[in-house]
């Protein structure tokens, strides 16, 4: 295992932004996925807690900060190309991370088997 320093993460691939994967660092389950751009980066890895970036209002937020769903960051990692980051958190509060109220915003199913043909008959009916 080699301990990378945060200033050597790849934003640029993604002008400016790399995806952030949150993972329950108890179960492994996937929770969900944000942007970070270095400033929300360094503030999470600061702090201890999961800051993102928010491309919709080009503002830095703390993942939890008015719903008190808070993400504890136990510990923090980066993929071999150094483009993405992967956070494995404790869930403080009432452990809804999804804006939804759910625990994780992976809850639908994609249906596999699709093909262009199915997609055209379930627009028309």
């Amino acid at each position: 295992m080699k301990v990378v320093n945060h200033m050597q993460i790849d934003f640029e691939k993604m002008q400016g932004l790399a995806p952030a994967v949150i993972q329950d660092a108890s179960t492994g389950e996937l929770l969900m996925v944000g942007f970070m751009n270095r400033e929300a980066l360094e503030v999470s890895l600061r702090t201890g807690f999961v800051t993102f970036y928010s491309r919709t209002r080009s503002s830095l937020w703390t993942k939890g900060e008015t719903s008190g769903n808070r993400l504890r960051i136990a510990s923090a990692w980066t993929d071999c190309d150094r483009d993405t980051v992967l956070m494995q958190v404790l869930v403080q509060g009432e452990g809804k991370v999804c804006h939804t109220g759910s625990r994780s915003c992976f809850t639908e199913e994609l249906q596999l088997g699709i093909t262009d043909q199915t997609l055209e008959m379930d627009a028309m009916s």
